[in-house]
């Protein structure tokens, strides 16, 4: 099977590439060292590589593997912050959410209606409404519409899935989804594309140094145990939840601390509830989330501490129980744990200190120098990555020699948005090109933009890759090979769990297709059948391991079932211990 080639280039992420970015990690100096391939690092890497830097950016484990691939699937500005006076980042948010829907990540970024039904009279409706205008209206926010009032009966129109009882009205006001692991890859890849150095099962395992000044990091593959060192005029520390670990190898009091909340998320299938819109329904806490995504509605979230195993944040019984209670509250037909198909923890990154209650704790974010050579960044919102990653590249440029550029990612979209709304216009006539119903065209069009083509060009001479997945046919097999040729998929789960979104789509969680994926990435990333066998019996003793921590009562208990599960990156270190 052939490497991609077009329009992109720079941008492909192939085992060749791979190979190459080892020997120069290696042998290059470079300005900016990234630690972290979640989307505020690939953020960080985007934003230096676009300011002419030279740009190494590493990851030890697949892109988005954490907190990137874990989140709500939302791109917004946070309509609850505005009752926490965040109006700065609720502001700055709604801007970003604007560039990318018109610019930046069109073929990502989606926009979505949501209902906010109303259960008090007299003062909720004008109190609601107030803060929608508002949220409306902040950070330029244009491309979607405004907020639109309804009657209870209109409301129920809407959402006939509701209970007559769960509401007397209801405002309908837009906001947008996104998917998170492909958008935090697609930034990766346009870093790549604008000259950087991206490897992922890269781990940093220890900090340069000369005198006190950090000079670099040391790196081991997480695939075969090999170390290099990486110099760096300035290492950038954006590992999300990892920030302290890092922060640990420079043997430096750090500026803040990062506190982990676990939000925990069920999918369920889209007949379940009947409704055209998203719901937002208030909690006791904070709120809860009902998003359509695709043929299924994603709930959530918990927001709990988490003090157990960074990597794999596990949900509990408890954490499913507290979702379906609140969720069944003004559902006309209940959910069941039966009707539940996937489940997702994921750990936001908080500034610690503000609050004992992790749901009031602060989104912004900090960028701070702990030792001179070495930024850190942490906090914030997904929505607000490309801010975060320039103001942290804004940090790193006293430590770079030469004059560094100002920030001009605002005009930089990610690849595959160039040329996506045509290609929207023509999906019929690429789908009779390709023998390809046009819906499947649009679908494709909605993960990849304009790099379709490289996409069903490695099905050129490989008709079959056209097929779907049998045990999964929301998807082509050919995606299974362009994620492994051009995505940096490196094994069975970083398809089945990021580049797809499998692992949570369905019922079997990805096992029933597990071989069939598999043969189709072993011939690029040259693997036999015994690799096949090893990479299938690791991803099903992975979610044989998810699903029992799913039926445990506290997070000790869940937490060890699934550390039990191994890794599917075999050479992968335990951080350093923190004091």
């Amino acid at each position: 099977m052939t490497e991609p080639s077009g329009d992109q280039q720079g941008a492909t992420l192939s085992p060749e590439q791979r190979a190459q970015a080892w020997q120069r990690l290696g042998s290059e100096q470079f300005d900016v060292v990234v630690i972290g391939g979640g989307v505020v690092g690939t953020g960080a890497a985007l934003d230096a590589a676009t300011r002419g830097l030279r740009v190494a950016l590493v990851e030890a484990r697949d892109f988005a593997a954490g907190t990137s691939s874990r989140s709500s699937k939302m791109f917004h500005g946070g309509l609850r912050y505005l009752e926490q006076l965040e109006f700065g980042l609720v502001s700055e948010a709604l801007h970003e959410r604007e560039l990318s829907l018109t610019t930046l990540a069109p073929h990502l970024v989606k926009p979505l209606p949501f209902l906010f039904p109303l259960t008090r009279r007299w003062w909720q409706r004008p109190y609601i409404a107030a803060g929608i205008f508002l949220y409306d209206r902040m950070g330029g926010a244009k491309s979607v519409p405004g907020q639109h009032h309804l009657t209870k009966a209109g409301a129920l129109r809407l959402c006939p899935g509701l209970k007559r009882n769960a509401l007397i009205g209801g405002i309908r006001y837009y906001d947008t989804v996104v998917d998170d692991a492909r958008h935090t890859m697609t930034v990766a890849r346009t870093a790549a594309h604008y000259g950087a150095v991206v490897r992922t099962s890269t781990q940093v395992v220890a900090l340069l140094r000369e005198g006190d000044r950090v000079t670099g990091v040391r790196v081991r593959d997480s695939e075969d145990g090999e170390t290099t060192e990486v110099r760096g005029h300035v290492v950038v520390n954006a590992t999300g939840v990892w920030t302290d670990e890092i922060q640990a190898l420079s043997h430096q009091r750090g500026r803040f601390h990062v506190r982990a909340s676990k939000g925990v998320h069920i999918v369920v299938p889209r007949d379940r509830i009947v409704s055209e819109t998203a719901i937002i329904l208030r909690t006791e806490k904070s709120v809860l989330f009902v998003i359509p995504w695709g043929t299924h509605w994603i709930i959530g979230t918990t927001d709990t501490d988490w003090n157990l195993d960074l990597a794999h944040p596990a949900a509990t019984k408890a954490d499913i129980d507290y979702l379906l209670a609140h969720v069944n509250t003004v559902l006309v037909t209940p959910l069941s744990h039966a009707d539940i198909e996937g489940v997702y923890a994921g750990l936001r990154p908080l500034l610690a200190g503000e609050s004992d209650d992790t749901s009031k704790l602060s989104r912004e974010h900090a960028v701070a120098t702990p030792a001179p050579g070495l930024v850190a960044i942490a906090g914030g919102k997904y929505t607000t990555y490309r801010v975060m990653g320039a103001d942290a590249i804004d940090a790193a440029a006293e430590y770079i020699p030469v004059r560094v550029a100002p920030s001009i990612t605002e005009k930089v979209p990610l690849v595959g948005a160039d040329g996506y709304f045509a290609l929207v216009n023509q999906a019929e006539q690429v789908g009779a090109r390709q023998g390809l119903h046009p819906y499947r065209v649009r679908h494709l069009l909605d993960r990849y933009g304009s790099l379709i083509h490289e996409v069903l060009a490695l099905a050129d001479g490989r008709p079959d890759l056209l097929d779907p997945i049998a045990e999964a046919p929301t998807y082509l097999k050919v995606e299974a090979a362009y994620a492994t040729a051009a995505e940096g998929a490196l094994h069975l789960e970083d398809v089945l769990a990021r580049r797809t979104r499998i692992s949570i789509e369905y019922a079997h969680r990805g096992v029933n297709c597990a071989r069939e994926v598999a043969e189709v990435m072993a011939p690029v990333l040259g693997w036999d059948d015994a690799d096949v066998d090893w990479e299938v019996a690791n991803y099903i003793a992975r979610v044989e391991a998810e699903i029992l921590s799913q039926e445990q009562p506290d997070d000790a208990a869940a937490d060890a079932l699934r550390a039990s599960a191994p890794e599917a990156r075999a050479e992968i270190l335990e951080p350093v211990p923190l004091d």
